[in-house]
This record gives structure tokens, sequence and C-alpha cells, in this order.
């Protein structure tokens, strides 16, 4: 099967078309045919291998698994004998465990739902990372009809879903994004927009029930400012020192947690099969759009990932996933 693959750790570069071999499913294994697989932050931060800490699970010197990508949907392609919940040809999305950026993919039956009904695929594998991160976020912060939610990072893809889901559960949602990308915030459904290079929210102003913050550009300090006495600051973001990442800002958040009215959660997010069938119902109600920046063929995984550290996305980028039989019979 075709797959990008990386030997080495680096920018877009490092990221090559090969022929591999196609997975085998285990017992509790769905085979995926990936017709479209999203790109995710997580994907950019793998192929860099950066903060270092990451290699401690994805390897030293080089990546232990060669082909990144996570967020995929397509159709079942085969099942192993314990897999009772899914039947060859079940259109479906899922998050996998790396491997995604390829024509076929196993991932465990738990962390696999029916795709959302009303998409396609390519709009469908904008959703598991991005999505799955915003609900459980929200869900932490026990989001409640009425309350002011802000979301610091609200035009990428997290933050999109972020934005939709806070609204559908009833709150008042304000996004903070650059002022060029302000009409697609207030396109998702955002109440108020406010445009960080030329205001900042931390510098007094209204408090916010519940902060997601997703991008870590203002101390913890400054955040909780900005929250109400009993507010709920839930911290989601990559960024960080060269060595650690967020590891440290998310120490200090449990340390301080304790000791204040306020509470400071530092989100883990965990692949879900759950999540995803929650948020297939979601999409298939109308309530969240997952929004597809650009998609670009697989062929050109290294072009996307150049699009998405340059800063512009608005949501999410996908890679486009034909098998080479489709194409030829497409052709000829």
């Amino acid at each position: 099967m075709r797959s990008i693959v990386q030997h080495r750790y680096g920018g877009p570069e490092v990221l090559a078309l090969a022929e591999v071999e196609a997975p085998v499913p285990a017992g509790d294994e769905v085979l995926i045919r990936v017709r479209a697989v999203g790109v995710s932050a997580g994907d950019a931060l793998i192929m860099r291998g950066e903060p270092r800490a990451v290699r401690l699970a994805f390897g030293l010197r080089r990546p232990k698994q060669p082909t990144i990508g996570r967020d995929v949907a397509g159709e079942v392609a085969a099942v192993g004998e314990r897999v009772t919940r899914f039947r060859v040809g079940d259109p479906v999305y899922a998050e996998s465990d790396q491997g995604g950026y390829a024509e076929l993919v196993a991932v465990h039956e738990d962390f696999v739902a029916v795709r959302p009904a009303t998409v396609d695929a390519v709009h469908a594998a904008a959703v598991p990372v991005s999505g799955t991160t915003a609900l459980q976020g929200l869900r932490s912060a026990g989001v409640t009809p009425g309350q002011r939610v802000l979301v610091n990072g609200a035009s990428g893809g997290v933050g999109g879903f972020a934005v939709q889901l806070a609204k559908a559960m009833g709150a008042e949602v304000t996004g903070v994004c650059r002022g060029s990308k302000a009409e697609h915030v207030r396109a998702i459904g955002a109440d108020h927009v406010i445009d960080h290079t030329a205001e900042d929210f931390t510098a007094g102003g209204p408090r916010y029930d519940v902060i997601f913050d997703l991008v870590a550009d203002h101390p913890l300090g400054r955040l909780r400012r900005a929250l109400t006495p009993r507010g709920t600051l839930v911290l989601s973001s990559g960024r960080g020192g060269k060595v650690l990442g967020p590891i440290g800002r998310m120490i200090r958040a449990a340390a301080i947690s304790p000791f204040v009215s306020q509470r400071l959660i530092a989100l883990a997010a965990k692949r879900n099969g759950n999540d995803l069938a929650e948020l297939a119902r979601r999409i298939d109600a109308g309530e969240v759009r997952p929004v597809v920046d650009e998609a670009f063929p697989l062929e050109r995984a290294a072009d996307a990932l150049a699009r998405f550290e340059s800063g512009i996305v608005r949501g999410k980028l996908v890679l486009e996933v034909w098998d080479r039989g489709a194409r030829r019979r497409a052709s000829g």
C-alpha cells in the first residue's frame, strides 16, 4: 500500500511517499481503508520530534513508527475475529495510534465509530483528535447553559470545535484569534471575538466562568485574573520549552489548583470511540460543523504540514487518500 513515511525527525522535507506492507488486523482490531486523514498539531510535533520529551515514547534517534497520522475516515476493509460492532463496508472514522497517513490502518475496535451520515469522509477526518479534545475539555469544565466561556485559539482545529460545542451546551462564547480570522470564528458561532494582536483579554474586562486555553501565550496568573472566583481554566497546548514542552506548565497548574478557589485542569485528551459516536450525533443534528480549510492529496503531505505550520489555517487540513485500483478504474 501507499504510505507517507519518515526515517528521521525534522521539517516537512523528511516526509516521503513509499510502498509499504499493509497491516493485518489483530483479533480486536478493525482494518480501515482510509479515504481521508486529518492533519493535527500532534502530527507536526512528532514529525519534528519536539519537544524532545516526545522522543521517549516515539523513538530517541528516529521514529519507531515511520508513519504519522491519527484522524482517519473511510470504510471497514476487514475485522479481527473478536470484533463484534463492525462489518466490512461500514463507513467509519477513528483515532488511530499513528499510521494514518496511509491507504490502510488497523485500529482497536474501542476507538472506532460509525462516521457522521451528513458529511463526507474528508470532513469526517477533520473530527477525531480535535473534536474529542474539545468535547473532553468542555466536559471536564462542566459547562452549563448561561456560562461565559472563552476559547483562546478559537480559529484552529480544537478551538473551532470548542466554540461550536460550547454554544451547543448553551454557553455565551468568546473566541480569541488573529484579526484576519475573526469572521471565520463568528461564522462558526462565537458571540464575541477578540483580536489578540490588538487586545489582551487578561488585562481587565469581563471575567469568564471557563477559559479553554489552546495557545499558552499568557502566564497562569494572568489567565486566573480573567476567571471568575470559582471559574475553571482548561489547559491544552503543545507549546512550551524545547525539552519538556507544556509539561512544566501543566505541573504548575496541578500544584496550584488545590490551594485556590478556581479549578485548573491540565487536559490530557484520550482516544474514545463513545466520544466519536457523540460527535457524530451532534454533527448529524446540526450542532457542529467540521471546517476544512484545504484538502491535499496524500502525496502532498509535506505541503500540508508546511501550510499547517504557517499558522494561516482556519479549521483543519485533510489529506485525501485513494487506492490505486480506484484511480485506475476512474481513469479507464
